[in-house]
C-alpha cells in the first residue's frame, strides 16, 4: 500500500491489559465518594485525571489530592501485561513504515511507571502523547487529531484502535478508520460503532488493515 498511514494506539486495553485493575480501583473510589453511581469505574473510561475531576468531584477539592495520591500508589504496584499480539503488530507496522503512535488519556508520572516495567515500548512507536498533551479527553476527538497533525496526516489516513466507547467516539468524532478490541466491552456492545472488532492482534495483521481502506 503506497498511500501514507498512522496508526494511533489507545493504551489501557488496548496496548497493555490494565482496564481491569482500573475498574476494580474506581469502583472503590465511586462506592466512597460518589455513590449515586453505580459502577463508576465503567462510567470514567477514557477520561483524563483532571477530566475526572472537573465532571464528578466538584465540592470535592480537598479529597482530590488524596484520591491522587491512592491513584500513583495504585499505578506503581500495577502489572502491565501486553495485550495478546500487539507487539508483533506494532513491530510490523514499523516494518512497513507506518507512522505509529500511542495516544493515551494517562499521564507521564504514569507512564513512568510502565516505561520502569517495560523499557523498549517507546522503541515499539515514534510518539507518545499523554494527557498533558491536550485540554479536551475523550470523547472529545482533540487528543486523536493531534496525533494527525504529528504526522502530518489527514484524518482520513489514520485508524484508531481503541476499547472503549468513550475512546471510539473519540476516534469517530476525529473523523478515522476506528478498529475496536474486545478486551474491555463485549465485541456486541461496540460492533455497531466500529469500522471492525477484533478480540486481541494475535491475528490481525497489516494487510488486514490496509483492507479497512
Amino acid at each position: 500500500m503506497t498511500k501514507k498511514l498512522a496508526v494511533l494506539f489507545d493504551f489501557d486495553g488496548v496496548v497493555m491489559d490494565t482496564e481491569s485493575q482500573y475498574t476494580l480501583f474506581w469502583d472503590q473510589i465511586g462506592r466512597e465518594y460518589l455513590p449515586q453511581y453505580d459502577g463508576f469505574g465503567r462510567i470514567i473510561k477514557g477520561k483524563t485525571l483532571d477530566t475526572i475531576y472537573r465532571e464528578y468531584f466538584s465540592g470535592l477539592e480537598a479529597e482530590q489530592p488524596l484520591i491522587t495520591a491512592r491513584l500513583n500508589r495504585f499505578e506503581q504496584s500495577m502489572t502491565y501485561t501486553y495485550i495478546p499480539g500487539v507487539e508483533r503488530f506494532m513491530d510490523s507496522l514499523k516494518a512497513q513504515g507506518v507512522n505509529t503512535a500511542i495516544v493515551t488519556s494517562s499521564n507521564r508520572l504514569k507512564m513512568a511507571n510502565v516505561y520502569a516495567a517495560h523499557p523498549e515500548l517507546p522503541q515499539r512507536v515514534d510518539r507518545i502523547l499523554t494527557a498533558e498533551l491536550f485540554t479536551r479527553s475523550k470523547p472529545a476527538p482533540d487528543c486523536f487529531l493531534l496525533g494527525a497533525e504529528t504526522f502530518g496526516l489527514s484524518p482520513s489516513d489514520c485508524v484508531v484502535f481503541e476499547d472503549s466507547l468513550h475512546g471510539i467516539q473519540a476516534g469517530r468524532a476525529a473523523g478515522m478508520t476506528v478498529v475496536g478490541l474486545a478486551t474491555t466491552l463485549p465485541a456486541e456492545a461496540i460492533a455497531d460503532k466500529c469500522r471492525l472488532v477484533i478480540p486481541d492482534f494475535r491475528d490481525f495483521t497489516y494487510e488486514q488493515m490496509c483492507e479497512l481502506f
